[in-house]
């Protein structure tokens, strides 16, 4: 909200003085002082700009965050979606974290409609730079706009600097992450699918239709030899999300766009598990970023392929036997 601060000038007179002498005396004309402070020119009339007012919600988008509240607070309740990133309750070695890699990194979550799960995949990631842009439904309040853009930009620094590659906010986007509520997610995507080569408004059409317990999802769109070299990708986040559960779909989804298209009930500590009980991205899951673009994989490898290199750097990663 802008505050407009109104300033009253005062408008100052100087008076006539006159000095009127007794009966029958001569009357004496006393000239008027100098002011003593000049009329100033009033300012300048500058135009404010239009505040910048979100959309109403309608009643079926306030109920569905009022659902997503009761979802988060229940989780919390029950020690989930933990901020802590794990620690001796949560150990693991260099033969888990290979593990949970292969099952995190060679296979998909969801087949292409996100109706069914999805099956074995060959190593999937970028070669191309990372440009990531932020697309805010009409509705999201100025405040949750800047705090979201704060921590996506956050979040993506911290992605390179794991990764080693190079992934931005900046550029002609290859990488588009909506924040956007059950009104206007669909115009949302129709907008991302005007903004990125080989992106269209029907490919995105699953993300349009997203179940009431879905609180986002990210389609990462391949090409090249075999297409398994990432050209673009759109997430999903509903806007409607409290904030921890809101980051936590930053956090995941923006992974899982990278190449990480998998979860696991076996990966400990890590946010590639649909139990939740971590909300942010673990150091385990920061080890699984740092091998999936270890340049010793190669793109379009098979699990069986990968594995003796996988467990090599696992056991360089942890300190532990190969």
């Amino acid at each position: 909200m802008r505050l407009g601060v109104k300033i009253r000038a005062l408008r100052r007179s100087v008076a006539v003085i006159a000095v009127i002498a007794a009966a029958g005396c001569a009357v004496e004309q006393v000239a008027p002082p100098e002011p003593s402070l000049k009329p100033q020119a009033r300012p300048v009339k500058v135009a404010l700009p239009a505040p910048v007012v979100a959309q109403p919600t309608s009643k079926r988008s306030a109920m569905l965050r009022h659902y997503l509240h009761d979802v988060q607070d229940t989780q919390r309740t029950q020690g989930l979606l933990r901020e802590d990133g794990g620690g001796p309750d949560t150990p693991f070695t260099a033969e888990m974290l290979a593990r949970n890699f292969e099952q995190i990194a060679f296979f998909n979550e969801y087949d292409g409609n996100f109706t069914g799960r999805g099956g074995a995949s060959p190593l999937r990631r970028w070669t191309a730079p990372v440009r990531m842009e932020i697309i805010f439904g009409e509705n999201v309040q100025p405040s949750q706009k800047a705090s979201d853009t704060a921590d996506i930009r956050a979040y993506v620094a911290r992605l390179a600097r794991v990764t080693g590659h190079p992934i931005s906010l900046s550029g002609p986007p290859n990488f588009i992450v909506i924040v956007a509520s059950e009104d206007n997610r669909v115009e949302a995507l129709a907008d991302a699918a005007t903004r990125m080569p080989g992106i269209t408004a029907d490919s995105l059409r699953a993300m349009a239709n997203m179940r009431r317990d879905t609180y986002c999802a990210v389609a990462a769109y391949a090409a090249g030899p075999q297409a398994n070299t990432y050209t673009a990708a759109v997430a999903v986040i509903r806007a409607e999300n409290p904030d921890l559960l809101r980051l936590s779909c930053v956090h995941e989804e923006l992974a899982q766009g990278l190449g990480l298209a998998n979860d696991s009930p076996g990966a400990r500590p890590s946010i590639f598990n649909d139990d939740d009980e971590f909300a942010l991205l673990t150091r385990h899951d920061e080890l699984l970023l740092k091998m999936l673009y270890d340049p010793r994989l190669k793109i379009g490898m098979s699990a069986a392929q990968a594995m003796p290199i996988v467990r090599t750097i696992a056991a360089e990663l942890t300190g532990g036997p190969v």
